[in-house]
């Protein structure tokens, strides 16, 4: 089976975030990058699908050349190969662009199933994946908590609302985003990390787009912070139902 897992390159959870000059993205210069969480369990997955049932792993990323760095830690942690579509502004992308300049690489190797997280840590749109299927057009789904192959293609369950689950049967190939937590990450290795120098890891340009951005990203803005104090009266009843009230239409809370 070989299965490509879609890795996209973000900030690390605690590195100092100050938003750049012009307003449309972070001063990168000096924050630390890390594999995207919810696709290092999608790697993960990936590579114990790989022990079970053979074949081979690829990394894939989109980004600029810091974005190998990603790709690196995933060839050490077990996987085959590795695919970097080199694209330096890659805030200009909206999900669409960037499912589009996956798909180009993707269809280089006709893989049996490809994984990706569910959503990203930095914008966390949860869109690039579906469409990335549907450029594909190969079946997908979302929410992924378990994996099983079947003589058919796949068997998967996927998380609902409220403690509810759905197991829906697959043909390959197919596209699932896997939900954080789905397994336990490993680390990588001291020989690991050795033999990840000799693994391929083949840079391809970004293809032209033949269409723009249908979402642009204008301007951040800081959380807004406040420190308001609001006194309730009334009785313990009237304060409760006050409270209640504020929680539901003011703080949407409850």
């Amino acid at each position: 089976m070989k299965i490509i897992v879609a890795i996209k390159q973000v900030p690390e959870r605690d590195a100092p975030l100050r938003i750049a000059a012009d307003g449309r993205w972070i001063e990168d210069s000096a924050v630390g990058y890390t594999i995207n969480e919810p696709d290092a369990y999608a790697l993960e997955e990936a590579l114990q699908l790989k022990e079970m049932h053979g074949g081979e792993v690829i990394a894939l990323t989109l980004g600029p050349e810091r974005a190998a760095a990603a790709l690196r830690d995933a060839l050490a942690k077990g996987a085959d190969r590795a695919i970097h579509v080199l694209e330096e502004n890659i805030a200009v992308l909206d999900s669409l662009g960037i499912a589009s300049q996956l798909a180009a690489a993707v269809r280089t190797e006709s893989p049996d199933l490809i994984l990706t997280g569910l959503q990203s840590d930095d914008l966390g749109a949860g869109q690039t994946g579906v469409v990335l299927a549907e450029l594909l057009g190969i079946p997908s789904a979302t929410i992924v908590m378990q994996v099983e192959v079947t003589d058919a293609g796949l068997r998967v369950k996927r998380e609902l609302e409220d403690g509810w689950f759905q197991h829906i049967e697959m043909p390959l190939p197919a596209l699932l985003t896997i939900q954080s937590g789905i397994n336990k990450l490993r680390y990588a290795t001291l020989m690991g990390i050795k033999k990840a120098k000799t693994k391929e890891l083949k840079v391809m340009e970004a293809a032209p787009l033949n269409t723009s951005a249908a979402v642009s990203l204008e301007r951040l803005h800081p959380p807004e912070k406040l420190k308001r104090t609001q006194m309730i009266s009334g009785t313990a009843v009237e304060a409760a139902t006050k409270l209640a009230e504020i929680l539901k239409n003011e703080v949407h809370a409850i």
